[in-house]
């Protein structure tokens, strides 16, 4: 019997896992080529798998709400043609470090002596709640107090630290016994960087008239992507104003024209993406990730822009090769990639690869914002809102002061790779590529 997996595809070069939303196919369905089998989602974007063979499906190795790593085998599809007698093999797969881990606590702690002198507990505590457990003195009998929120009550690494920190802050404990991990355990226990436990009240008062929203799946991720990010770099953000007369003219005069030509209309945007390209190229080690201890300069210039969806929430797609594409090439891409991220159309590929990212706050009417870096990049550019102010001027006759079209620009980067005469120096740079607009060039 030919049988075939179908893997969980791999969604950018950030992206190590994804979320099965929903099977759209059963065990035992018809599946033609490239028909949809599942959806999946990561912090990014929604998308489809579709089966590059066709034939049966045969067994599904994983449910709905299900995370799992991209290129492992996620259903076994028997090909069309081969023999149906026999039921489809089991995949052995190799359990990664921490699935072995656990294996062990569980089987070490169902045969070993009770832990802290509390018997017949039937709860499962992971090698990472146990550890911190021991290091903050949390006896056992404090552990099974503890309400967990993870899959079937599970205690999790964020209900532990949160009852640490409820603790410190409350009435003073007595030291209880520690929880000690049992004597037949041999397996390593990975170890992660500590995270501040989240400060919260340990009640949090709600009154009659409050309305409590749980976070939709997309907000979740959004909401632990920046906390990433701030745990990861320390952020560092340069100013300067700049003034984009020049610009504005520029647009004012081309708009009507270059619509009625390209059939595109041009914002601000595709001006903005012109800039920081060029500004780029005068200083690449702006335009890197870091690995470890290595960085990593990126031979493309892949500029993000972040568009908000109707949901509210945001999502950045990406314009490849931004410094090889002239201002119409720009406008194209920019505007293809908003009206997809407003239709929920974006594909994996749209939202993947960025090296920069601009975000314009300005669209709210902010006159700046300190941005979060979107990992793994180091910097993230926010535009502020473009107002008349007056500015002095030199001229050749002297200063004068002038109505001027202004607006502050905003960088928020990396201080482990990017220092301050970087940052700032390449901030400058865009600006004065915007400043330099040259009112006269063809549209």
């Amino acid at each position: 019997m030919s049988e075939f997996q179908l893997v969980m595809p791999k969604m950018g070069e950030s992206i190590a896992e994804a979320t099965i939303i929903k099977w759209l196919k059963n065990e035992g369905d018809v599946i033609a080529i490239d028909e949809t089998v599942l959806e999946i989602a990561t912090d990014k974007v929604d998308s489809e798998v579709p089966s590059p063979k066709a034939g049966i499906l045969v067994k599904k190795l994983y449910k709905d709400g299900d995370v799992i790593a991209v290129n492992m085998p996620i259903a076994i599809i028997q090909l069309a043609g081969s023999a149906s007698a026999a039921p489809a093999a089991p995949i052995v797969q190799a359990p990664n470090i921490v699935t072995k881990i656990e294996a062990t606590v569980h089987t070490a702690i169902n045969t070993a002596a009770p832990v802290s002198g509390v018997a017949g507990s039937n709860k499962f505590y992971s090698p990472l709640v146990l550890n911190i457990a021991r290091e903050e003195n949390v006896s056992m009998s404090e552990l099974e107090t503890i309400a967990g929120s993870g899959n079937e009550g599970r205690v999790t690494k964020r209900d532990i630290l949160t009852f640490v920190s409820n603790r410190t802050g409350g009435t003073p404990q007595p030291v209880a016994a520690p929880v000690s991990m049992p004597a037949a355990i041999s397996t390593p226990i990975i170890e992660t960087p500590k995270t501040p436990a989240p400060v919260a009240a340990a009640v949090t008062s709600v009154s009659g008239g409050d309305e409590v929203i749980e976070m939709d799946r997309m907000r979740k991720l959004i909401a632990d992507h920046m906390v990433m990010s701030k745990q990861t770099s320390p952020h560092v953000t340069s100013f300067v104003e700049a003034d984009v007369t020049n610009m504005v003219l520029w647009r004012e005069k081309n708009k009507k024209t270059f619509e009625k030509r390209e059939g595109e209309k041009i914002t601000f945007t595709p001006l903005f993406i012109e800039c920081v390209a060029r500004a780029i190229k005068d200083y690449p080690m702006i335009n890197c990730s870091v690995n470890g201890t290595n960085i990593i300069k990126k031979k493309n210039i892949n500029i993000g822009m972040a568009a908000a969806l109707p949901s509210g929430n945001l999502i950045v797609p990406v314009i490849k090769n931004a410094d090889t594409m002239n201002l119409i090439g720009i406008t194209k891409s920019v505007n293809d990639l908003a009206n997809r991220a407003r239709a929920n159309q974006l594909k994996p590929d749209d939202i993947s690869g960025g090296t920069f990212t601009i975000t314009n706050v300005g669209g709210f009417g902010n006159l700046m914002g300190t941005p979060i870096i979107n990992q793994p990049q180091v910097a993230i550019m926010a535009t502020g809102v473009i107002k008349k102010k007056p500015a002095v001027m030199e001229t050749e006759f002297g200063d004068v002061i002038a109505i001027r079209h202004m607006m502050f620009l905003s960088l928020s980067y990396d201080h482990r790779v990017v220092d301050g005469s970087l940052g700032g120096s390449f901030l400058r740079r865009v600006a004065d590529y915007m400043e330099q607009w040259d009112v006269n060039r063809e549209s």
